[in-house]
């Protein structure tokens, strides 16, 4: 019988973008090419002040998507970055993002990476 082991993640950090609905791919395929491996997104429903944003007079649509992707905390500030900018979130209306850090995350890792890992921490030491 095989021993089965958890490869626990403990420098990694949850982006999350609310945007609006049609925009997700866009945004992911930037954070793939910034270096992310993949993302969860879901659709929701926005509430509140949408009818009119500010001076702009812009709709505010109520169908978003919700876009998750988990990195690690060195590449948080380069995806979040080309997210931003794929998302046109400086643009009024288009959306919002945040970083979530995580105190622990567990998924399938290959060995090879955890072989990796685990040796470039023993010769920072």
């Amino acid at each position: 019988m095989s021993t089965r082991e958890i490869v626990v993640l403990t420098d990694v950090a949850l982006i999350t973008a609310s945007v609006q609905r049609g925009m997700a791919d866009e945004i992911v395929k930037a954070a793939q090419e910034a270096g992310a491996q993949g993302a969860s997104i879901h659709y929701a429903h926005g509430r509140g002040v949408r009818e009119r944003l500010g001076i702009w007079g812009l709709a505010v649509e109520a169908e978003k998507e919700v876009i998750n992707i988990v990195v690690s905390t060195d590449q948080v500030d380069r995806v979040f970055e080309k997210m931003y900018l794929a998302g046109k979130m400086d643009t009024p209306g288009m959306g919002f993002m945040w970083v979530t850090p995580l105190e622990k995350a567990a998924t399938f890792v290959p060995p090879e990476i955890v072989e990796r890992v685990t040796q470039r921490k023993g010769r920072r030491r």
